[in-house]
């Protein structure tokens, strides 16, 4: 399986901003085939500890069955439409892929 996760920083991190972006990350980017597990939400406040990174205002992780569900998602007119909605308010995006098992 591949592991997807992305994080955005924003260029408005207001609560409104932040919950904005999680409703459209579920809207165009849930439902894809291949999809083993989905999840969408805002930086965990409370975790403010050394080891945590919290350069960022809202994850995704999407893990994919193989990675050409992956490669599919990558190129799918929804995902495509998610970028073209909300890329303006990114001041930041950082993607790491993993094979996991």
């Amino acid at each position: 399986m591949l592991s997807h996760m992305v994080y955005f920083t924003l260029k408005d991190s207001s609560d409104a901003a932040c919950e904005a972006l999680v409703a459209e990350i579920t809207k165009y980017l849930k439902d894809h085939n291949g999809v083993e597990f989905f999840a969408a939400g805002r930086l965990a406040a409370s975790y403010d500890r050394p080891v945590n990174d919290r350069e960022f205002h809202v994850a995704l992780n999407i893990v994919f069955d193989t990675r050409e569900s992956h490669d599919t998602y990558q190129v799918a007119p929804e995902h495509l439409q998610f970028i073209e909605n909300n890329k303006e308010n990114w001041e930041q995006v950082r993607v790491f892929d993993a094979d996991v098992a």
